[in-house]
């Protein structure tokens, strides 16, 4: 379902059924939900936004919250240091890191904040997307983190924790918790 619809936040949820994938069965319940929404969001930052190819260089901001650590896995020998020159910067985290790369010289993408000379953008469901992720972190690819867990009566606490800084991973709502 669209990511700017009421609802995820839920016990069940309707969704058409050409968005859904299988679950991998490498990860558990949390690190699927966890993959979704970040992992499209790395994946269509650096390939459809940002369009890395290969031979080029990518630099990851918030590499550890839900998004950048993907974002960094996803990018793999193209991950370059925070002082090398690189042809994509790809901001996770908004706020003074991505104003200190404005006017850098590469293209910049951003999932964080919208701003002068960069390409803002909201994830979109993608089932191919979402089955290759799932390929991958089947082939142990990609390791989900996830920084905590909250029951779904503990929303608002959850939706706190998704603003505060210094996150390592993705915050996850669950049933049961």
């Amino acid at each position: 379902m669209p990511f700017d619809r009421d609802g995820a936040a839920a016990d069940y949820v309707v969704v058409p059924a050409v968005e859904l994938a299988p679950k991998p069965q490498r990860l558990s319940h949390a690190e699927s939900a966890a993959l979704t929404l970040a992992g499209l969001s790395a994946w269509q930052g650096l390939f459809d936004h940002g369009a890395l190819r290969a031979g080029e260089c990518v630099r990851v901001l918030g590499t550890k919250g839900g998004v950048g650590h993907l974002a960094v896995q996803l990018a793999g020998d193209a991950l370059v240091g925070p002082d090398q020159p690189c042809d994509l910067i790809f901001d996770t985290a908004g706020g003074e890191a991505l104003a200190a790369a404005i006017g850098s010289g590469p293209r910049i993408v951003s999932v964080a904040e919208e701003a002068d000379e960069v390409t803002y953008f909201i994830v979109e469901p993608n089932r191919a997307q979402l089955i290759e992720l799932g390929r991958r972190a089947d082939a142990g690819e990609l390791d989900m983190a996830i920084d905590s867990t909250f029951a779904l009566e503990d929303a608002a606490a959850a939706f706190a924790r998704v603003t505060e800084r210094h996150k390592n991973g993705k915050v996850v709502l669950v049933t049961g918790a």
